[in-house]
């Protein structure tokens, strides 16, 4: 894949943030806009949280294949599976409501694919949050390597038969909504310990950053794409324990944004590497006034998105991506 520039080959990364559909949906913008730019097929690495992953498994499915964003557009918008997989997973006896989300992605989605069907697109890495450890916990495909499981404390295993709708709904498995993916000792054999647990990547990063910052990737540029939620100003701030909770988790989520774009910053520094980000609040570079607010107010859950919050969403990122493209990185095709 890769990138030749004055001579040189550069390897590009790109980091789809969390935020359910409407991130989903943003992150379909910045697709279409690298493949408008032939940089799409160039990518090295992707590497996704929770909504980002939904897309970002589906793209290094079909890498390569005609239609696969129109299919990912349609999915969007026709399909709700956060309350089918709530409510039936609460009347299974057996299955939880974990198994019923990864069921609905594997129906319309990954067909029963594994880690090791993603051999021929970018490094994949499907970001999760090891409960047990406090560590992000990556499912890790293509780009030549091995498929695996893992993080850096316990270790990584083999991974190559791991079902990749189980990987996507661990990735996205928002709390309390869905329950984590535990994962035992046949499964994930980690020393010391019977069993892990796996919940959305967004409670340790939301934007899933940290596989950029790898040396061993060695990427050039580092491309963020960021449709979580904004943190928003709340004049009437709640008083009552759940809200305080609530408020106190969107700030907390906060701060972690911030260092995250802080650590993109000095990595640049150190590694030479180029870093380009955009928020889906942003208005520089909007290309119709008012899609930042309107695409910013969209919900962040699994639930189909309509007509207009489609073209906004997919509009937006497409469109902050060419402006940063063009202030930052004008040296890209």
């Amino acid at each position: 894949m890769s990138i030749t520039i004055d001579g040189q080959v550069k390897r590009l990364g790109l980091a789809l943030s969390g935020g359910g559909f409407r991130a989903a949906a943003f992150h379909l913008g910045v697709f279409r806009k690298l493949e408008e730019r032939k940089l799409l097929d160039k990518l090295d690495l992707i590497t996704c949280v929770s909504g980002g992953s939904i897309a970002g498994a589906f793209l290094a499915l079909n890498w390569g294949k005609a239609k696969t964003l129109d299919r990912l557009d349609e999915y969007l918008r026709t399909r709700s599976i956060a309350v089918s997989s709530v409510l039936g997973g609460v009347f299974d006896p057996f299955e939880s409501r974990l198994d019923k989300l990864a069921e609905s992605y594997d129906r319309h989605l990954f067909f029963h694919k594994t880690l090791g069907d993603l051999a021929s697109g970018p490094r994949l890495y499907l970001n999760g949050t090891n409960l047990a450890t406090g560590n992000m916990f990556s499912f890790v495909a293509g780009g030549g390597g091995k498929a695996e499981m893992g993080e850096w404390e316990l270790g990584f295993v083999a991974a190559e038969k791991y079902p990749i709708a189980r990987a996507v709904s661990a990735s996205s498995a928002f709390p309390p909504v869905f329950p984590p993916l535990r994962l035992d000792q046949d499964v994930y054999p980690a020393a010391s310990m019977d069993y892990i647990t796996v919940t959305d990547g967004g409670v340790y990063d939301n934007l899933g950053v940290n596989p950029l910052f790898r040396r061993r990737n060695d990427l050039d540029y580092l491309l963020v794409s960021d449709g979580g939620k904004p943190f928003e100003f709340d004049r009437q701030p709640g008083e009552s324990g759940t809200q305080v909770l609530t408020h106190s988790i969107g700030i907390l989520m906060e701060q972690v944004r911030g260092l995250q774009f802080q650590r993109l910053k000095l990595w640049s520094q150190i590694e030479q590497a180029k870093p380009i980000w955009f928020s889906i609040d942003s208005h520089e570079g909007e290309s119709q006034s008012g899609d930042a607010a309107f695409a910013s107010a969209i919900g962040t859950n699994l639930k189909r998105l309509s007509d207009p919050e489609m073209k906004a969403l997919t509009r937006h990122g497409g469109a902050l991506l060419s402006h940063r493209l063009a202030t930052y990185a004008g040296e890209l095709p």
